[in-house]
């Protein structure tokens, strides 16, 4: 049973960051977990329900489970440790979409039915863009997590997100270039809809700031790809964006090493959880890894440390979306402590804007779109095999990885 500090759990669903290798005002700083009061018409000794629809199976069920404990952990740090935000004990209830938009959804509408004005979650992006037309309709509250896609910002009023979007991942790759007006850039990848995607980012981003994107894909089902290796080398490009899935990955990035891609200009792709670190194997030290987080890339912040220790504490272990988690209940306390228990648009109003420290570092809310503007980093692996360990090399500014502005739909 968890502990009644870290928000009671009323109910709970049995049981590859491999993903896009690819400001504003600040209206005032608050820390977050600053104890408020409750808003008119709030009775201070009423519950506030949370709904936390995510991915507890499915193929995306290890990052929810970083998101979950991310949650618990931030708060029970934005509550100082009493499960109370404004006087409101927070009831958090757990549902599983198992990835499934049609399973998230139905689980999202019966909370709904029962009075629920707060919903966060998310691990799938298309779970999301189901979610969120529902959050309108209905005028509930919706945070949503790991979810990249780019489409979830701006979509309507009550949606927000807690986790970066997939402009931020490519600006973050962008930042090895430099200036990337006249430069060279090949994105490597399958010949599938998510490798068409990642070129279309590139060209969308990279090449609108006068870089020169060009793609070699290979078929899905290849397992030599010594000759992809050569054709990229052969095009001499000054950065090598790569977006791999699957099994052949451990293929792609020996043949790279051997064909001395790695040696004559940057590679860079996303780095995902801890697991995934064995699959670059020796390559590893050679490539530039564009990071939405990994324990310690936030410089061992006070609020890092906080969630480091909770999620410890708790027998989790943090990873790539801990933040994401963490940073949704900040979210969710700073909305009913500022805002209300009740009125969704107060909560609303409350969250545009505000500007707070989480696990990365300083974040802000863009009142315009609600995209979550955060520092993202860029890294190296030291090691090989499970002693592979990511180590910092930058940290990129929030406002240097800010998407453009996408004006609320409604």
């Amino acid at each position: 049973m968890r502990s009644h500090t870290r928000g009671t759990l009323t109910s709970r669903s049995v049981p590859i960051l491999a993903l896009l290798a690819a400001g504003a005002l600040v209206t005032g700083c608050s820390s977050a977990g600053t104890a408020g009061t409750a808003s008119a018409g709030d009775k201070a000794s009423d519950p506030v329900e949370v709904g936390l629809v995510y991915s507890r199976s499915g193929l995306l069920a290890t990052y929810g489970k970083q998101y979950e404990q991310g949650f618990r952990a931030g708060l029970a740090y934005a509550t100082h440790g009493t499960g109370k935000a404004g006087g409101h004990p927070v009831v958090v209830t757990e549902q599983d979409d198992a990835g499934d938009p049609a399973k998230a959804v139905a689980a999202a509408k019966t909370l709904v039915g029962k009075g629920y004005k707060i919903i966060a979650g998310t691990t799938d992006s298309g779970v999301a863009l189901q979610m969120a037309p529902l959050a309108e309709q209905n005028k509930v509250l919706y945070v949503s997590g790991p979810a990249a896609t780019d489409a979830l910002t701006g979509v309507n009023t009550y949606t927000f997100r807690s986790g970066r979007q997939s402009y931020q991942d490519t600006l973050t790759a962008g930042s090895l270039l430099g200036d990337p007006k006249g430069k060279k850039v090949t994105v490597l990848a399958q010949n599938s809809a998510f490798g068409q995607a990642n070129v279309a980012a590139v060209k969308a981003v990279l090449g609108a700031k006068g870089a020169r994107v060009d793609s070699v894909l290979a078929p899905p089902s290849a397992t030599d790809l010594t000759p992809f290796a050569r054709q990229t080398e052969a095009g001499k490009p000054d950065l090598v964006f790569v977006a791999w899935a699957g099994a052949t990955a451990p293929a792609l990035w020996t043949a790279l090493n051997q064909q001395g891609v790695l040696d004559t200009g940057k590679a860079v792709t996303g780095l995902a959880g801890t697991a995934s670190y064995p699959v670059f194997g020796a390559a590893g030290a050679k490539i530039s890894f564009l990071a939405h987080y990994f324990p310690g890339a936030g410089g061992g912040n006070p609020v890092e440390k906080a969630m480091l220790d909770g999620i410890t504490k708790a027998g989790g272990t943090p990873d790539l979306f801990s933040p994401d988690g963490f940073t949704a209940a900040q979210m969710v306390v700073h909305a009913i402590e500022s805002g209300s228990a009740t009125d969704t648009s107060a909560m609303v109003k409350t969250l545009e804007g505000w500007s707070f420290d989480g696990p990365k570092g300083k974040e802000q809310i863009r009142a315009e779109d609600h995209a979550l503007l955060q520092p993202m980093f860029t890294a190296k692996l030291k090691g090989t095999g499970t002693s592979a360990q990511p180590q910092l090399v930058d940290s990129v500014e929030m406002a240097a990885v800010a998407p453009p502005v996408k004006k609320a739909a409604g």
